[in-house]
């Protein structure tokens, strides 16, 4: 099947193969480039060579879970802006929290519509050329920024306190940066979904408390960076 020049790459994962074809079939009619793959090892290999836009990653793989795939994927540095929406039989909040907590950008539960599936990673696919440009925009404006003795080094996405660099995932990286890229700006629970992790309020606001909570231990003596607005969300405090 012919593919469009510069068509978005979608990486399928998971292990039923009628789904696997039923939504590859769909994508590629939709002008995606779409390959599938049935075991978390297969797909964090492909998706090294695949460097796709979106992944639509299992929850439940024979041989990982797709969390932890999810995961893996997260820490990889040439994955770290790939749009990743979970796809998994199971509804409960927990689940949806776990997967959205491991850097999952969105979530569909079985049995789904696949028309609704391919508008979904369409504008999975758009956000994450927004963020690289936005990304890339920043690190020509200003490479590094700074509150006490805390470092955000855009470019290389390292985080320093007081000169030592701090181990930061992804979301933890990007909850840092857009505080501190936004020194005067007061975001709601709901504003930090949608820039951070590029989905609608709908899903529930937990999830942002949990990620400050864990960017503030991680923080240090800089964990009073993070203000808290009670009844309204987060902005970075006044040095």
């Amino acid at each position: 099947m012919l593919v469009a020049m510069g068509a978005d790459r979608v990486l399928v994962v998971d292990d039923e193969p009628d789904l696997q074809q039923l939504v590859l079939f769909n994508l590629r009619g939709a002008g995606f480039e779409a390959q599938a793959v049935g075991t978390a090892k297969e797909a964090l290999a492909k998706a090294a060579e695949l460097d796709p836009q979106v992944v639509i990653l299992d929850l439940m793989l024979p041989d990982l879970s797709g969390t932890e795939v999810c995961r893996r994927m997260r820490d990889d540095p040439k994955l770290a802006d790939v749009a990743i929406l979970m796809l998994t039989a199971r509804a409960n909040e927990y689940d949806r929290v776990l997967g959205f907590e491991v850097g999952a950008d969105d979530y569909v539960v079985k049995p789904f519509s696949v028309r609704e599936l391919v508008m979904r990673v369409g504008g999975m696919a758009r956000r994450f050329h927004e963020r690289r440009a936005a990304r890339s925009i920043t690190a020509q404006t200003e490479s590094v920024l700074r509150w006490r003795g805390l470092e955000v080094d855009v470019t290389h996405h390292r985080v320093f306190s007081d000169g030592a660099e701090l181990s930061l995932r992804p979301l933890e990286f990007k909850l840092i940066h857009i505080l501190l890229g936004h020194p005067r700006r007061l975001f709601s629970r709901g504003e930090l979904l949608a820039s951070v992790w590029g989905i609608s309020s709908e899903v529930t606001t937990r999830t942002v408390d949990t990620h400050v909570r864990r960017l503030r231990e991680r923080l240090g003596p800089y964990s009073e960076a993070v203000e808290t607005v009670h009844g309204y969300g987060y902005r970075l405090r006044d040095p």
